[in-house]
């Protein structure tokens, strides 16, 4: 049994012991509601899922076997009901809490291909059903999850059979199908003890190869991270030592890190869809958790994985620093994060497996475990102090874990970091962060100060002990109003520490930090500081007055966590009874002493903390006097005679309480309250007083008062009844209950009905008043008892009995029964009496109407008072925080617990949250799956009297009663049809009022309503046109409130009853047609309906005809019109109804009839015999009509909105210029679907803008596939006219008309002589216009898109628009027409599938290759441009296509074709790459002498001339090629060619020729991100080695700042001496950072040799001053000692003083040495700033003052003399917590003394110091 139910109650535990039962019961109920022959039973089933999560949330103990035939069941369901979305997200998601909740204890095969037909059918479909945007969301989050819940239980086998499913999505890497089968695997494949064989050597290459064919790529870096992090984990089998070199380099880089300055992200991701991203998004949105779970099963003991791990923390450590900080801040906390997490989770699974040879050598060790630890503390260090709090938290959470695993290493750093905080006075926020670190390891601190068994050293124990007094000590310091971060954390540390300990104070026999005497001094002090911090609060929220202020309404401490009260109650629980007496004195000193309403709740919190750990004690020294204090105040005071039968005072009928007793009274009441929330029986010596407390808070002629009184009743029954862990209630306590709510409920209630039916007060003028006092008597009354009261009585429908069976499942009460039904019944009569005549008499005021919403809540919606309770305690406390949870794996103890360890407190505090989370539930579900069970006649009445309140004028009651009126119709559905009718009905009156009109929409948008309209036929239909018959209410709030109401409906539509079909025509049930007759009526432009109504109507016709296709004889009926209607509407004069009816067509129209196939190709005048004939015909008729489609295409013509300033459409989709969100919400889908077009990356510029609509693009398709030639017919006239159009909105509907037309695999048109689209085609090639290129290279885009999935069916009519294509241009066009010919061709061939090609596609690709080489150097910069960016797809793409071998047979094969298959890809490749070396080399030789000598004017030279122009323009054209490649990714298959393309990048980077030199620079900034594997690697070092000694200084620069990045990348050295500054300054910094990650033994090499080169030629100027070292050779010297010294930076290793003061040395050395040794000395100094006063140490004081310039060195000094003095005087705050006297004279003589030395040193240091006059200030100040 789970804890929290062996906890439970006595009465309530017992009756949980039938749970099992009743789980069985119900799950045999919900199999026989379940009938496979009809699929409409699944909606049957949907009552019961709420009642199965009973049991999962209750933590039940029930059978497996029923378990298991509760999911078989549901699994059953999920896959019969294809086409129900809410049956598969409710089945679905219930399935999926059982198998994460009871997964470990099953036995089950599930099936992965429903799962995998189910996602395709309903998200991977071009047309998709109705449903919302918000039911589709949903339905594809529980299907994955479903799917990842089920992996582990996929039977064997089949992970081949997955890898063959969606192996060949992933052959195309430049095809959007890739991202799809990736995601698919990441979703799907299994790696259980099934299918792990499948996991081979073999196969993980595999993966690796198609992983590297996609670079700089997050979404598919996350999604093949994921996998391999999956087949890491479970298959211990695989050897994984080869791989890592390879995983490491990947890791590496997905991290986007700033390099050597650069930017940290790839200036040209590849695209990937939104709507893929969507679908398999990763919650981290970064790669991080992959890496980490990576790299943690990889450790094995005498792996290489650890110092690769180690290698790759070095490179990224720097970035955790606080003055590193940047976008990259997130992915690396997250790294740290899964890192610590998967190592315990490692740890923990270790642990508890059974120990056998096989896994023996998998398991970690403590010498792997602190291997681990040492690394991460690198990252710890660095991140402690991080100005990311999500990265400080992050840091103080690993602490805390990993200070169970290898405490020797952790908390020393704990306790070292510590201390620096306290001693570093310049940067103060330490503090907090390192006291939340103590907080989050002080569990570990304790176990380790008591067990010396971890450590060899006593006096590292005793450190602890140290740390903890220290810690609590100078925590105090952080306790402040002003400061509530530090205030926060001073608590959270205090009640770790306590939390942790048993009682303290009971005896001496304990450390000195544990004794009475210490703990009496610091608890004095901790009380000072407290009482100073709440007299010092000022409340963030206004002081509300009566029924509306909150309990827990205060300051930051009470608001923003929950560590306030948990470390009071932890503090005051944990001291011996002495302890707590003196507390307890001090603490009720400061309450009667001071009154302070800005702190009410938090003073209140303290005394109630004091009354939960010693009742006793408290009761008399704390609660008593608060009640004299109340009681005498109330002494004299007026009364009103509200309560019993007192008589008012005649005398003071109009007095009020003065403000300040006012005040004084709401204080201790609140206060009060409070108090006794956990007092228990004591209360019963108090009842008198508690008794007249309460009468005279309730007399008392202050609202304010009333109000504080209402907490105190409340708080007094509550405590009275309300069952508790530990603490239960006796007879005496509900004997003290009963009679309260016979005083204050019963009365009540009668003189509530006195009031309401003689009107007793009326003439007296205070009937208000009477009444407010007497329903917030009633509601307190209400809110104290809750559930204890029992609930009212439900009926059988019929009438047959008035006692109802109850149905049990699961157990829960609040508290022991106190008054009964029949109570609770006549309340809800008189309530509702007095309803109605407040309704009549008091309208008008709002506070009497909420009082009297409040009280019929609470009668009628039974438990929810105590659901509300749970949800705000639930959100509010963190109890699961890591600062009081000890993990699993707790090392520092002999063993190892199961789960996590919490303190009792904690426990105790989750028990009685599930207590009453269970109380609130136990009852709610028993008549909800009883149909025949209804509610009460007086819960109806109250109901409709709630439903009047809801659409009442004021909007707070509005709202209190719409919330109730929902929460009521939750629980009782078969009340919601005629609360449907009778808020329907307000949308078509036109008389109904405005706030009417918001309360019924308010209520109408709820999910209970919009669930049951799906149900419900009658509710729908009066929905519906109640909605579309509203027009008339003008108001704004109206409209807004409409249309928000239409849009939720739209967005969380889930389709319609079954049952609404088979209705017969009645006017009680209006049938389907009827209704679909109604809408068509109101959704056309002929009515005057208001634009907005129209496209409402036109919505809901779509969604509704959309819902019908399951039933196909009302759809045949219904399509053609539907489809005829919004054909129509593509002509309107609406904007926003051709946005609908571009979605409506795409979604109706299915265009199979005229649709050619893929083997023959048949004529249009035969078409084939249909059931959507009719259809075809019916819009064929209205396509025909005179001027439609010209009408047409004008329309569509004006959505496109070009802007002025770029050519491109306002928005990304359509005309969202023009419509608003909701607009929007209405006219679009969720996805179009998710194969959205382009289905290839977009990443060419020159083509580039988003002008073109495929949508539009589709419709036409559509229309010609349905219907054949008339279509084409008619848009063949109309285009003539747009074709020729200088409009570019007409061009761009003109483009998309023609795709449609091309891509409709029609052939009819292209008889000989009859190619109107090819000459039309050819027309547009040759158009000198440049403007219009990006929509009709889309537009040839389109016509060419591969069809299928994969895209690998080519479209009938592909090769003859390529044949259009390969037509050159004749000479006389201009340059444009050739460039924009190329950039075309570009974009066709991207939609060529490469695997998939044809030989006669081959033949395309060679024939334009041919010509594309022949024209490299043309004249043109902007043909250049075409031309590479076209050679790149072609030459990229036979790459790949030769890749999957010879296709077909060689006999098809022709002409160049065949002699590219013969010598392979030299062909080509030879033409492009031959030469290019020589000639960067010729170019540069060729400017060079241009430089030297003068112009020639002969015609050698001008022949000279032109050849070099021609040798620059081919260059120029290779750098295009390079960057589109590079850019596009495509460089995967080249990399051949682009690595003998590095040495032109290099050399060519500052040239005269500024356009080649920007564009070899654009090429260098993307060959930096380029990742290299071998061969290619050592490719790319030949092909750099030559650069070394290039005499071009600019080219070894440019090959340096490459090595730097390279060798990032690739983690290889180079290091260049150079005889130039700038080059060997550039060497240094690429030095400095390869030295982060290189080998240990390298970078120590490196360092002994630079030292004593530099300390050779320091001695050898002591020998001889005129020595006759260069000034380049001393520069080199010390640019090596500075690479050295800033390798390391923020660190300070034991040679590191040593190099610094070697460095500073050379101060004195001529510029630059003298400028490098500075700027090396101050980036040193920034570096270590933050903790100089601790690292200073390792310095001799001759190295200090050699290290530093000499005014620096004594500014430092100064700075590190004041510190220690101020932090001595600090110290001596709280000396006498150790008993010593600090006002004794000799120790305060020492301390002057010193501060009186301290002064004349710095003072004499000042004086000698050239910058004295500087400093002056500072010295005064000191």
């Amino acid at each position: 049994m789970h804890l929290y139910n062996a906890w439970l109650p006595p009465p309530v535990a017992e009756a949980a012991r039938g749970e099992a039962a009743a789980f069985a019961g119900a799950v045999r109920s919900a199999a026989e509601a379940w009938r496979p022959g009809d699929p409409d039973s699944a909606y049957a089933t949907l009552k019961w899922i709420s009642v199965f999560d009973l049991f999962i949330k209750a933590k039940s103990d029930v059978a497996p076997e029923d378990v298991q035939a509760l999911v078989e069941l549901g699994l059953e369901i999920f896959n019969a009901s294809q086409d129900k979305f809410v049956v598969q997200i409710k089945w679905g998601g219930l399935v999926v809490r059982i198998l994460r909740k009871h997964g470990k204890r099953l036995s089950l095969a599930v099936q992965w291909r429903p799962l995998y037909d189910t996602l395709i059918k309903t998200h991977f479909k071009r047309n998709m059903g109705p449903e919302g945007w918000k039911v589709r969301q949903q339905h594809f989050e529980s299907v994955t999850s479903l799917v990842r819940a089920s992996r582990n239980f996929f039977p064997e086998g089949v992970a081949a059979e997955i890898w063959s499913e969606f192996r060949p999505l992933l052959e195309n890497p430049w095809h959007n199908s890739a991202f799809e089968g990736v995601g698919f695997l990441r979703l799907f494949l299994p790696a259980n003890s099934r299918n792990q064989s499948y996991f081979t050597i073999d196969w993980i290459v595999q993966c690796l190869d198609l992983w590297n064919s996609i670079t700089n790529c997050n979404f598919w870096d996350i999604q093949w991270a994921s996998i391999i992090a999956r087949c890491i984990k479970y298959s211990s089998s695989v050897n994984w030592d080869d791989f890592l070199p390879m995983l490491f380099t990947k890791y590496l880089n997905m991290f986007e890190v700033p390099i050597s300055g650069g930017n940290g992200s790839y200036p040209f991701p590849v695209e990937v869809p939104r709507n893929t991203r969507f679908l398999f998004s990763s919650r981290t949105r970064t790669p991080s958790k992959a890496i980490a779970k990576s790299i943690v099963y990889l450790f094995k003991p005498k792996s290489l994985s650890f110092e690769y791990f180690e290698k790759l923390i070095n490179f990224l450590e720097q970035f955790y620093h606080p003055s590193n900080g940047g976008r990259w801040t997130y992915s690396l906390e997250r790294f740290l994060r899964y890192l610590v997490v998967y190592f315990e989770k490692r740890l923990q699974q270790e642990q508890f497996d059974t120990m056998d040879e096989k896994h023996d050598t998998f398991y970690l060790g403590k010498e792997e475990r602190a291997a681990f630890v040492k690394v991460i503390l690198k990252l710890l260090d660095r991140g402690q102090y991080s100005k990311d709090d999500s990265l400080a938290e992050t840091v103080s959470i690993a602490t805390s874990i990993l200070s169970y695993v290898e405490p020797a290493l952790v908390l020393p750093f704990v306790a070292t970091n510590f201390q620096l905080a306290l001693e570093t006075t310049t940067a103060t926020h330490q503090l907090k962060n390192a006291v939340t670190s103590v907080a989050f390891s002080g569990r570990a601190l304790l176990l380790c100060s008591l067990s010396s068994s971890q450590f060899n050293d006593s006096s590292v124990v005793d450190s602890f002990s140290d740390l903890i007094v220290a810690s609590l000590s100078n925590a105090l310091l952080g306790m402040d109003a002003n400061d509530p971060p530090k205030t926060i954390a001073t608590m959270q540390l205090i009640g770790s520490i306590f939390s942790n300990l048993a009682t303290v104070g009971a005896t001496d026999d304990v450390p000195a930090f544990l004794q009475s005497t210490t703990l009496s001094n610091w608890l004095d002090e901790f009380f000072s500081r407290l009482f100073s911090v709440l007299q010092n609060l000022e409340s963030s929220s206004p002081i509300n007055e009566g029924y509306q202020t909150s309990f827990m309404s205060g300051t930051f401490l009470v608001e923003d966590s929950p560590y306030y009260f948990c470390m009071l109650e932890i503090l005051l629980g944990k001291l011996s009874k002495p302890l707590f007496i003196q507390s307890l004195k001090r603490i009720t000193k400061f309450v009667n002493a001071n009154i302070l309403p800005g702190a009410t709740s938090e003073v209140g919190l303290l005394c109630c903390a004091c009354v939960h750990s010693y009742p006793e004690e408290a009761s008399v020294h704390l609660l008593k006097p608060i009640l004299m204090t109340i009681m005498s105040s109330f002494e004299g005071t007026p009364t009103t005679g509200y309560v019993g039968r007192v008589v008012p005072d005649k005398t003071s009928k109009k007095a009020t309480l003065s403000p300040a007793l006012e005040t004084a009274l709401d204080y201790y009441l609140r206060v009060l309250a409070l108090a006794i929330s956990y007092a228990g029986p004591v209360l019963l010596n108090h009842r008198e007083e508690l008794m007249h407390v309460v009468t005279s808070a309730f007399q008392a002629p202050s609202w304010k008062v009333n109000g504080a009184g209402d907490h105190l009743l409340r708080s007094l029954l509550g405590n009275l009844v309300s069952y508790y862990p530990i603490d239960q209630y006796n007879q005496d306590e509900l004997s003290f209950a009963n009679e309260l709510l016979q005083f204050h409920f019963q009365s009540a209630l009668e003189d509530l009905l006195t009031i309401c039916q003689t009107k007793v007060r009326s003439e007296t003028g205070d009937e208000k008043e009477h009444l407010k006092v007497t329903l917030l008597r009633i509601n307190s009354a209400l809110h104290g008892v809750m559930s204890c009261l029992p609930e009212m009585r439900p009926s059988y429908k019929d009438g047959r009995s008035k006692e109802v069976e109850t149905m049990f499942f699961i157990a829960g009460s609040a508290g022991s029964t106190v008054g009964s039904s029949e109570m609770r019944e006549k309340a809800a009569e008189f309530v509702h009496i007095a309803c109605r005549y407040l309704l009549k008499e008091r309208a008008d005021d709002s506070i009497l109407l909420a009082l009297v919403v409040r009280v019929i809540d609470a009668l009628v919606n039974y438990g929810s008072l105590e659901y509300e309770e749970w949800s705000s305690h639930v959100h509010a406390w963190k109890l699961e925080s890591a600062s009081i949870i000890e993990p699993p794996c707790n090392f520092i103890v002999p063993f190892h617990a199961q789960g996590k360890k919490r303190p009792r407190w904690a426990l105790v505090d989750k028990a009685q949250l599930h207590s009453t989370w269970r109380c609130s539930q136990s009852t709610y579900h028993r008549y909800r799956t009883n149909a025949d069970v209804s509610p009460s006649g007086l819960m109806v009445n109250l109901m409709n009297d709630l439903l009047d309140l809801s659409l009442y004028n004021y909007e707070t009651v509005r709202s209190y009663a719409g919330r109730s009126v929902t929460k009521l119709l939750k629980r009782w559905p078969s009340l919601i049809s005629s609360c449907v009718l009778t808020l329907t009905e307000n949308f078509r009156n036109p008389k109904a009022p405005e706030h009417a009109v918001l309360g019924s929409c308010s209520i109408l948008s709820s999910l209970t309503v919009l669930r049951h309209l799906t149900t419900d036929p009658v509710s729908l239909s009066s929905f519906i046109m109640g909605i579309l018959e509203s027009s008339h209410h003008e108001s704004l709030k109206c409209q807004k409130a409409i249309t928000e109401l239409f849009v939720k409906y739209n967005i969380r539509f889930s389709g319609i009853s079954r049952s609404f079909f088979k209705n017969s025509e009645s006017q009680d049930k209006p049938g389907f047609l009827s209704l679909i007759s109604q809408i068509n009526a109101l959704g056309f432009e002929t009515n005057s309906l208001h634009w907005r109504y129209n496209l409402m109507a036109n919505r809901v016709l779509l969604l509704l005809i959309l819902a019908s296709r399951s039933e196909s004889g009302t759809y045949s009926q219904i399509l053609a019109q539907t489809a005829g209607h919004f054909l129509r509407n593509l002509k309107s004069q609406l904007p926003h109804s051709r946005m609908l009816a571009i979605s409506a067509l795409n979604t109706l129209l299915q265009g199979s009839p005229h649709k050619a196939s893929q083997d023959s190709h048949e004529s249009l005048d035969q078409p084939k015999e249909c059931n959507i004939t009719l259809t075809g015909d019916i819009l064929n008729e209205i396509i025909q009509q005179e001027g439609f489609m010209t009408e047409t295409l004008n329309s569509l013509s004006n959505v496109h909105i070009i802007s002025d300033n770029d050519s491109s459409s306002k928005g990304s989709y359509g005309a969202s210029s023009f419509q608003s969100g909701s607009d929007k919400a209405i006219t679009y889908f969720y996805f179009d679907f998710s194969a959205s077009w382009p289905r290839t990356p977009s990443w060419i510029s020159l083509v580039g803008g988003d002008t073109f609509y495929s949508s539009f693009a589709r419709i036409f398709k559509r229309l010609i596939q349905q219907c054949g030639m008339p279509v084409m017919s008619s848009l063949q006239t109309a285009l003539e006219e747009f074709l020729s159009s200088k409009e570019r909105a007409r061009q761009c509907v003109a483009a998309e008309a023609m795709a449609g037309m091309l891509h409709s695999d029609i052939t009819g048109n292209l008889e000989p002589g009859n190619n109107w689209l090819m000459n039309q085609l050819q027309k547009i090639m040759l158009a000198p216009s440049v403007e219009s290129v990006p929509e009709w290279a889309a537009c040839i885009r389109y016509a060419v898109t591969g069809k299928e999935r994969s895209g690998t069916r080519a479209p009938v009519l592909r090769p003859k628009v390529l044949e259009c294509l390969l037509t050159p241009v004749p000479q006389s066009m201009g340059t444009s027409v050739l460039a924009k010919r190329y950039s075309i061709l570009s974009v066709a061939l991207i939609e060529i599938s490469p695997p998939k090609m044809s030989h006669v596609e081959e033949q395309y690709h060679v024939k334009i290759l041919d010509e594309l080489l022949d024209n490299m150097s043309h004249s043109s910069a902007q043909v250049r441009e075409a031309i590479g960016v076209a050679m790149c797809v072609a030459c990229s793409n036979l790459r790949l296509s030769g890749s999957f071998g010879p296709r077909g047979s060689p006999h098809d094969v022709c002409g160049d074709v065949s002699m590219t298959e013969q010598i392979g890809s030299e062909y080509w490749c030879k033409r492009l790459t031959d030469g290019a070396n020589e000639l960067s080399i010729s170019i540069q030789n060729s400017i060079q002498s241009k430089q030297l000598e003068s112009t020639s004017d002969s015609d050698n030279d001008s022949g000279v001339d032109h050849r070099e122009q021609a040798d620059a323009k081919r260059m120029e054209t290779i750098f295009h090629f390079m960057i589109a490649s590079l850019k596009s990714g495509r460089a995967s298959v080249l990399l051949d060619i682009i690595i003998g393309f590095v040495n032109p990048v290099l050399s060519l980077q500052e040239t005269s020729n500024k356009d080649l030199s920007l564009l070899a620079k654009s090429a260098f900034e993307l060959l930096k991100w380029r990742i290299l594997h071998r061969p290619f690697l050592e490719n790319a070092i030949a092909a750099i080695l030559p650069s070394v000694g290039d005499p071009n200084w600019r080219t070894r620069s440019a090959l340096l700042s490459y090595l730097r990045t390279f060798t990032y990348r690739f983690n290889y050295l180079f290091f260049v001496p150079s005889a130039l500054l700038y080059v060997r300054e550039h060497a240094a910094g690429v030095l400095a950072s390869l030295m982060k990650g290189a080998d240990k033994d390298l970078s120590k090499d490196f360092r002994e040799r630079s030292y004593a080169q530099a300390q050779g030629i320091i001695d050898a100027r002591r020998r001889n001053s005129k020595s006759g070292h260069s000034v380049s050779t001393v520069h080199g010297a010390v640019l090596a000692l500075t690479a050295s010294v800033l390798s390391v930076p923020y660190d300070m290793p034991s040679w590191l003083p040593a190099h610094v003061t070697l460095l500073a040395r050379f101060i004195r050395e001529p510029s630059p040495v003298r400028s490098t040794v500075t700027k090396a000395v101050a980036e040193f100094k920034r570096t270590h700033a933050d903790t100089w006063s601790i690292q200073q140490e390792a310095f001799t004081e001759d190295q200090l003052e050699a290290s530093l310039e000499p005014s620096h060195s004594i500014i430092w000094s100064c700075s590190v003399i004041h510190h220690h003095l101020r932090h001595t005087l600090l110290r001596l705050r709280f000396l006498k917590i150790s008993g010593c006297n600090v006002y004794e004279p000799g120790l305060l003589k020492c301390v002057y003394l010193a501060g009186v030395v301290t002064s004349c040193i710095i003072v004499a240091l000042l004086r000698r110091s050239s910058f004295g006059t500087r400093y002056t200030y500072s010295a005064k100040q000191t």
